[in-house]
């Protein structure tokens, strides 16, 4: 018997079988920050096939054993199919285009492209982009881009957010002359 059930510790929802009073069958299990697994569970845990569902329009359709993905297959919001690394033809050099450059050719001459999408998102001041949504580094908080708490970042995703991902402010990169 399906019933709904909110999980009043994480903030989730599940909307599916029950066993013995543990999420077990099949089930929908909506996430607070909105990302939705649709498949199998056991005991409580993802377990079996699969589909989990990002706010950002990615999907995983994959296999589940014991709450971990042992199989899957991402494909992004643009029905691009994620390859591993050693079959992936997009933003990788030589050719560092984006998926949509590749199917629609370059834009005219002007500011580069900066993400897949066009235009990009603004930033706020003092942000950075992290690609699911906003970074502030003072609060050290990743908010959705609608303004929604996603997560808090820990010591090695505030670095890795501080070094690889789009400011809101542009900086002068490239050669530097030594004034020495």
């Amino acid at each position: 018997m399906e019933e709904m059930y909110e999980l009043q510790y994480t903030g989730s929802v599940y909307t599916g079988d029950k066993k013995n009073g543990r999420l077990e069958g099949n089930g929908t299990y909506e996430f607070e920050s909105g990302n939705k697994y649709v498949g199998e569970l056991l005991d409580g845990k993802f377990h079996g096939e699969g589909v989990m569902y990002m706010t950002t329009g990615a999907k995983i359709v994959g296999i589940w054993k014991e709450g971990k993905m042992i199989e899957g297959k991402l494909t992004f919001a643009d029905n691009l199919d994620f390859k591993p690394e050693d079959d992936w033809d997009y933003c990788k050099s030589p050719d560092r285009r984006f998926y949509t450059e590749i199917c629609n050719g370059l834009r005219a001459a002007g500011r580069s492209q900066l993400t897949d999408e066009h235009p990009p998102k603004t930033i706020p001041k003092g942000h950075y982009d992290t690609g699911d949504g906003f970074y502030d580094p003072v609060e050290r908080i990743v908010k959705s881009y609608d303004g929604g708490f996603l997560r808090n970042a820990d010591d090695e995703e505030h670095l890795w957010i501080l070094t690889k991902c789009r400011k809101a402010w542009d900086e002068i990169v490239g050669f530097k002359e030594n004034k020495n």
